[in-house]
């Protein structure tokens, strides 16, 4: 545990106290972060380490880029508390205003590239989406799975474009994003600086990590949600025990696929691992970490059918051991 000296100490100098409060914020890149100080980036991760060994910001890698938040809540929330106190409604300083109008810019460049990106694959998206029953539709019976009961955490496996989140983070006190691709993170991120999220959303962070090694501690969160995600892998029941792992007890689990269909052509052409799942097969898996279904949630209307299905962990931390469903969960399995 970081010293009140420790933490002054870090904050003495003022680029260092702007970066926090930047970071405040939006979470940035050291790129962005350079950019928005005016500084190279090798003195601003000089910055960044001093302030990372006080506990006030942490480092997260993803590829080859380096992103920055906040640190420790215990330590940063009083400390924000202080300086709003000690400014006492004094007019912004001419480095605040500055500060706050590169950082636009880095919002903008963020949104530029999104839409680009966005735009580049509008075409594949569509393609995909015309298989099946409206988005709009889904999302409606995802809202009603979840209800509108607050949520203290909930993670978003696969989070991609973090459509998930933008619908969703608003209930929850921490929002977490994970993806295994960088690319896919920094247009989530763009997606949701937008000014018409950014406030609401401010809470949101995002990891990179892998399906099946969540960079999550064990019972974090009471919500998870893998949409459109699962019939990438490969072992889709390990990934179903991993979400598993971080459920808190009376935590909940979504999962958003398609029901068996024989398109192929998205086998070859869109790279899925599984053309789709069996309710026999999800409840299987449920049952095999631990988890207990809900009946699943059909929605049909077009060539391929969507299916939600929720599953609970147990309110009791220690729950009586179960057997596993006759033959196990690979007897399920047929693909």
């Amino acid at each position: 545990m970081k010293t009140s000296l420790d933490i002054f100490a870090a904050l003495a100098d003022p680029t260092r106290l702007r970066m926090v409060w930047l970071l405040r914020a939006m979470e940035l890149s050291i790129g962005e972060l350079a950019q928005v100080l005016g500084q190279s980036q090798p003195r601003v991760s000089r910055h960044v380490k001093i302030l990372a060994d006080a506990g006030l910001i942490e480092r997260r890698k993803e590829g080859s880029w380096v992103f920055l938040s906040l640190g420790d809540p215990s330590v940063i929330t009083p400390l924000l508390a202080a300086i709003d106190a000690w400014s006492h409604g004094d007019a912004e300083d001419y480095w605040v205003r500055a500060d706050h109008a590169r950082l636009a810019a880095v919002r903008a460049d963020r949104a530029r590239a999104a839409e680009d990106y966005f735009n580049a694959h509008a075409a594949e998206w569509d393609a995909m989406r015309a298989l099946h029953i409206a988005e709009a539709i889904v999302e409606g019976a995802i809202r009603a799975a979840l209800g509108p009961a607050p949520i203290r955490c909930l993670v978003d496996i696969g989070t991609g474009t973090g459509r998930m989140i933008e619908l969703f983070g608003g209930l929850a006190q921490r929002v977490i994003g994970i993806d295994r691709s960088p690319e896919m993170l920094r247009h989530a991120r763009a997606k949701l600086a937008r000014p018409d999220l950014a406030a609401a959303l401010a809470h949101v962070e995002f990891r990179q990590g892998d399906m099946f090694a969540l960079p999550l501690l064990s019972a974090c969160a009471d919500v998870v949600i893998i949409h459109q995600v699962l019939h990438y892998a490969q072992q889709p029941q390990a990934a179903i025990a991993e979400a598993a792992r971080i459920l808190a007890p009376g935590g909940r689990l979504l999962v958003v696929d398609f029901a068996p269909h024989d398109h192929e052509a998205l086998r070859t052409r869109h790279a899925h691992a599984r053309l789709g799942f069996s309710d026999a097969q999800m409840s299987a898996w449920f049952a095999a970490a631990g988890l207990m279904p809900a009946p699943p949630t059909p929605l049909a209307g077009g060539p391929l059918t969507v299916n939600l299905w929720l599953a609970h962990a147990s309110a009791d931390p220690f729950p009586a051991l179960s057997a596993p469903p006759e033959g196990g969960a690979e007897a399920q399995d047929d693909a």
